[in-house]
């Protein structure tokens, strides 16, 4: 199946508010961290990542998920000398990792999730601002 990166986005954004609404913190909080990766790498080719055939990155070193995706962002961006498009802060999924997906429901709660999908949402408002732009 070809990548696609925006769908992705939008598809695991929409199921993570779905399970947090009914405090499904676990599967909520590692489908913000997806949305975030795959929102990331939407605007990364905007801002020139290669990508093969595909549609997957090119390059090995853009091959991470949300906790890396977020400085491999900022490499693009920065070189593009788009500011209209910088994230904020630190990085809200440094405590995210995609191994998480194996780990036991108890270690996930509502703040920990609400922090990443604070983080996602900031994806989110990137990817609707670049819409509006005409650059997706």
């Amino acid at each position: 199946m070809k990548t696609d990166f925006l769908d992705a986005f939008h598809r695991h954004w929409e199921d993570a508010e779905l399970l947090s609404q009914q405090s499904r913190w676990a599967n909520a909080d590692h489908l913000y961290g997806l949305a975030a990766e795959c929102g990331l790498k939407r605007l990364m080719i905007v801002f020139g990542m290669p990508v093969k055939s595909s549609g997957a990155p090119a390059l090995t070193i853009d091959r991470v998920h949300a906790d890396q995706a977020w400085v491999r962002y900022e490499t693009y961006r920065s070189g593009h000398g788009s500011a209209k498009y910088t994230l904020s802060g630190s990085n809200p999924f440094n405590d995210w990792h995609i191994g998480q997906r194996y780990a036991n429901r108890a270690n996930f709660n509502g703040t920990r999730a609400q922090a990443h999908r604070e983080g996602a949402d900031e994806v989110r408002n990137l990817i609707e601002e670049a819409v509006k732009d005409g650059w997706i």
